[in-house]
């Protein structure tokens, strides 16, 4: 299991036998502390706790000088502090955490397992029980080496075929293996497990105060830099990831007026060499403004071929089609060159509603779609029966935040962080998100429609915040997917290919093979408004065959 997510922590490998009862195993990716003192598993100081932490507690530093009275640290890492909340506090120490992890932690008195998984579900946590005996690990391949089998779950490939979905939050792809959702924990005591909830976001969002414009804002803009200062907390050198949207020159913007004269700090960012989609210009005109060296990567049609089948076995699962080929390229450039943690600026629509289909009436989870990018006709019956129709929870009295709920917690961000997790791992490097810190997520969906949408414009008051720092072209401008040349790609440079792999796809005896094959023939000879259809038959061949 520990060498087949050795590219989750390359730096060193422990594992320790709990007297009969199993044994816990880590990789270790060295970020804070790069001593061996702080290697993994770790243990209590009176060999009582023993914990595997995958993550970052990023409020380590201020929760220490809480404990310093009640534990004696030993080490200078976030890891420590984690064991000694939660011997301090129990599981409430989940409460006191700015941070993404995943953990479990062995009590050798009680013989029992608890762990958790962070607020947004940043960092994996998957398991299952075989022969009686209970399994966890953060990748689903390692518990595919402990003998689970790779058996389809036959109703979440319907549903991410027939409706584009990715399964419920305690759902995978694969039989017989499950995750734990984000915000909850699990107790494993005498073969028995039970999953409880701990993060309570419609209670917390409740309870936030009513805000001025002025103060909303400022409170904001104080949060967000206090993210930021916390994420850059590391012993290896820290960059971050750039587009021409909103979100990531926000993000820019915010950490120069924290950092401005710190050159060694990298910016990445992907192109493709098709000026349609490439906002390589955008991304030079704001970095010019800094003293941040950036470092462009550049993604072939050529490449793609071998970097799906590549990503493919590190993600488990389907993945974002050609745009999460390229950010594995970015995270590849900066294990390359040094730099081991990233952040980035995923968040921000979800928190302030800025996707198109939050104001215009349609169903869609894609943003700028104007035509479905599904073809259930081209499903087998048998195979299409067992897709249903996802039923989300509306815990709102409206319907705008009921839609940000959806995709904070079931849609867009789960999958988002799934398939960046998996890419930066794939390279042994971090991936940090300053704008899910749950203080700002709280925050911004809080706030009234009218400082979210306003006169047309969404994420209106980010667009408030942010005319403070960036141009107005940059702070004004409409969303724009984040997108590559992949429809045109899919029908020219790699036709050959994708037919293969399509061809591969129909063989699996989920497809009607003739609907595929006008649909593929249609697309070819024009009819490409929407490639995510072909990518999932490409996912298909993938994963399945």
């Amino acid at each position: 299991m520990l060498e087949a997510q050795h590219h989750r922590g390359p730096d060193a490998r422990g594992s320790l036998a709990l007297n009969g009862f199993g044994i816990l195993g880590h990789n270790r990716l060295s970020i804070i502390d790069l001593s061996d003192s702080a290697n993994q598993p770790f243990r209590s100081n009176d060999l009582r706790y023993f914990l595997v932490f995958n993550g970052e507690i990023y409020n380590y530093a201020e929760l220490k000088k809480h404990l310093a009275p009640f534990y004696d640290f030993r080490t200078q890492s976030d890891t420590e502090v984690l064991l000694a909340a939660f011997i301090h506090w129990g599981k409430d120490c989940l409460h006191q955490f700015i941070g993404m992890f995943s953990f479990a932690i062995w009590d050798n008195q009680d013989k029992t397992l608890f762990a958790a998984r962070d607020r947004f579900g940043v960092k994996p946590f998957h398991y299952g029980t075989k022969n009686g005996i209970f399994y966890f690990a953060s990748e689903i391949k390692a518990l595919w080496t402990a003998g689970f089998p790779k058996k389809a779950n036959l109703s979440v490939w319907a549903g991410y075929l027939a409706n584009g979905t990715y399964g419920m939050p305690h759902q995978t792809f694969w039989e017989d293996i499950v995750q734990l959702p984000g915000g909850h924990y699990l107790e494993w005591t005498e073969g028995s497990v039970t999953v409880h909830r701990w993060y309570d976001f419609e209670s917390r969002v409740q309870v936030q105060p009513p805000l001025s414009e002025a103060d909303a804002a400022r409170q904001w803009t104080d949060l967000a830099m206090d993210s930021i200062r916390l994420r850059f907390r590391a012993d290896v050198p820290v960059g971050f990831n750039l587009s021409g949207g909103l979100d990531s020159s926000l993000l820019l913007a915010l950490v120069y007026q924290q950092m401005p004269a710190q050159d060694r700090i990298r910016a990445f960012t992907f192109y493709t060499g098709d000026d349609r989609y490439d906002e390589l210009p955008w991304v030079r005109e704001m970095i010019h403004q800094t003293s941040f060296p950036l470092h462009p990567v550049q993604l072939d049609a050529a490449e793609v071929p071998a970097l799906t089948k590549q990503l493919s076995w590190f993600e488990d699962e389907p993945f974002g089609g050609i745009p999460t080929l390229a950010y594995a390229k970015i995270f590849q450039t900066a294990r390359e060159l040094g730099t081991l943690v990233l952040l980035d600026g995923q968040g921000m629509d979800e928190a302030w509603a800025g996707y198109d289909y939050y104001v215009k009436p349609t169903t869609s989870l894609v943003q700028g779609s104007r035509v479905s990018p599904l073809r259930p006709e081209c499903l087998s019956p048998a195979f299409a029966d067992f897709s249903k129709t996802p039923d989300f929870p509306r815990p709102f009295d409206n319907d705008l935040q009921n839609l940000q709920y959806r995709d904070l917690f079931f849609t867009k961000i789960p999958r988002a962080l799934r398939f960046n997790d998996r890419a930066s791992m794939m390279h042994s490097t971090e991936l940090r998100e300053p704008f899910l810190d749950h203080r700002l997520v709280e925050l911004a969906f809080s706030l009234p429609v009218a400082l979210k949408i306003k006169e047309g414009q969404q994420k209106w008051l980010a667009r408030q915040i942010a005319d403070t720092y960036l141009p107005a072209k940059v702070a004004l401008a409409p969303k724009r997917p984040l997108q590559t040349p992949q429809r045109e790609w899919l029908a020219t440079d790699l036709a050959y290919w994708a037919e293969e792999q399509i061809t591969i796809a129909t063989s699996l005896h989920l497809f009607e093979a003739d609907a595929v094959h006008q649909a593929w023939t249609a697309y070819k000879n024009g009819n490409k408004d929407q490639s995510f259809y072909i990518w999932q038959w490409i996912s298909a061949a993938a994963l399945l065959a």
